[in-house]
């Protein structure tokens, strides 16, 4: 009986102590919200918080690779709409050359045009197309009467274009258009001299 009644005291203490505890959680937890205490965002359940941070940052980054990209002046549109003007001036003359002209250099000058200033076309439109900006898709063709005729004209646009391109890249406003602008003419360069050279040659 002893070993009994004890035993019995002893389940009653612990029932005693668990109560305890539990009425001084509770009342722990009611003084939390009575005093408008917030819950730690970082110690609550789905989307960690330092991943919310991070959103917010790329999208700060993202925000701020957009506006590097720059924007057209009226210079930069100019430039872009008379340089694809240009550019397919050249190819159409340059398809024509390589068909009808006399002189085998004349015919290899041609086909260069036509290679050269379809690549530097097709990079000027693909920079069109990201700012947005239409360009011209036709431009009269070129038409002469000799081959001598034909590098004349090569000789005095491609002076023209030199002028043009090297202005851009000096003082354009886009980026993008600016190393456009000073890529090409360094292969407008290489034209031109050839240019002079075959048009030294004709008579």
């Amino acid at each position: 009986m002893i070993n009994g009644f004890s035993l019995s005291l002893r389940f009653q203490v612990l029932f005693l102590v668990i109560v305890s505890l539990c009425s001084a959680g509770l009342a722990m937890a009611q003084a939390g919200r009575s005093s408008g205490a917030m819950p730690n965002p970082a110690m609550q359940t789905g989307a960690p918080y330092s991943d919310f941070g991070a959103t917010a940052n790329s999208r700060t980054t993202n925000a701020g690779a957009k506006s590097a990209g720059g924007t057209l002046s009226a210079m930069d549109k100019n430039f872009m709409i008379n340089a694809a003007k240009g550019g397919m001036m050249e190819v159409d003359g340059g398809k024509m050359a390589a068909q009808k002209a006399q002189d085998a250099e004349v015919k290899k000058f041609g086909n260069r045009m036509v290679n050269d200033h379809s690549k530097a076309n097709g990079e000027l439109r693909a920079i069109a197309t990201r700012k947005g900006m239409g360009l011209p898709n036709t431009q009269p063709g070129m038409s002469w009467k000799s081959d001598k005729k034909y590098m004349d004209v090569m000789v005095k646009d491609h002076v023209a274009d030199l002028a043009e391109f090297r202005q851009e890249a000096k003082s354009g406003s886009d980026p993008d258009v600016k190393r456009f602008a000073d890529k090409t003419s360094t292969v407008i360069e290489k034209h031109l001299a050839l240019a002079k050279e075959i048009d030294g040659k004709l008579k």
